[in-house]
């Protein structure tokens, strides 16, 4: 049995829902995790999961800002307790169980806030609250180790030299300072492994988002990845492989960040 979870930063569920049917036709996922959402759960769109055949729908929404959501085919159960982050009730996480023959899946969600334009926490209370928000969750993964877990979504920092287009010339740009790569580190470091790195080498080039500002992004290539896909090392054994919908940079009214897909093979766990 395989498993194949997507992650995508949709940058606006209600404005972009028709694209889910091309991501499940182009990637076969089995379970869809949604970041930037923007849909408070009153208003949530429940007549598109039908359309794409994903019965099982979690949501935590909010007018006009941040919002997650999990789409599967598969049933799910919701973790309750997942904290509240920085107390600020903001619609940044979801995490829920997903039962397989070898036994229960724990799937977290994640959209970490982008931080702003400015790398300096005494200037920029946004730039603040992306680093407490990673200090928190640091601290719990460290508190409550994590196990036969999978952690996806817009973590909104490329940490490696070739995560993004320039590491010179990015590295006093928010989401690739050296203050944001050690914080996002030290969680992964908490019981996570880079699954999309197990595939692609940490020399060569990797992206994921690309910016609405470069009128042809695709020839610019000026990129960087800022969606993850992190897994515990009880699950290594079971990576399958990846996919990366580049094209979809290239739907009409695109998200700037495209789809990423990581397929585990159930059997080898």
């Amino acid at each position: 049995m395989t498993l194949t979870i997507a992650t995508w930063n949709i940058n606006s569920l209600r404005l972009r829902q028709a694209h889910l049917h091309q991501l499940v036709g182009q990637l076969q996922p089995d379970v869809i995790c949604l970041q930037e959402t923007k849909v408070p759960d009153e208003l949530f769109p429940e007549a598109i999961a039908t359309e794409i055949g994903f019965p099982h729908v979690l949501k935590r929404g909010m007018k006009s800002y941040n919002g997650v959501a999990i789409f599967s085919r598969l049933p799910l159960t919701l973790a309750e307790n997942t904290p509240d982050w920085c107390n600020k009730s903001d619609c940044r996480h979801l995490s829920a169980s997903i039962a397989t023959p070898s036994g229960p899946l724990t799937i977290h969600n994640f959209y970490v806030p982008a931080g702003g334009d400015v790398p300096d926490r005494a200037a920029n209370e946004k730039f603040a609250h992306k680093l407490d928000f990673l200090a928190e969750t640091t601290g719990h993964f460290s508190a409550y180790p994590p196990q036969r877990a999978i952690l996806v979504g817009d973590l909104n920092i490329a940490p490696l030299e070739h995560d993004v287009w320039s590491h010179k010339q990015l590295l006093d740009v928010v989401s690739h300072t050296p203050v944001e790569v050690a914080a996002l580190n030290g969680w992964r470091a908490q019981g996570f492994y880079d699954a999309i790195r197990h595939f692609v080498p940490e020399d060569q080039k990797l992206y994921t988002w690309w910016s609405y500002r470069n009128r042809d992004w695709d020839a610019s290539n000026r990129g960087r990845r800022l969606d993850h896909v992190w897994v515990t090392p009880d699950l290594k054994p079971a990576l399958s492989r990846h996919q990366i919908l580049r094209e979809a940079r290239n739907w009409a009214q695109p998200s700037d960040h495209v789809p990423v897909a990581l397929t585990l093979d159930l059997d080898r766990i």
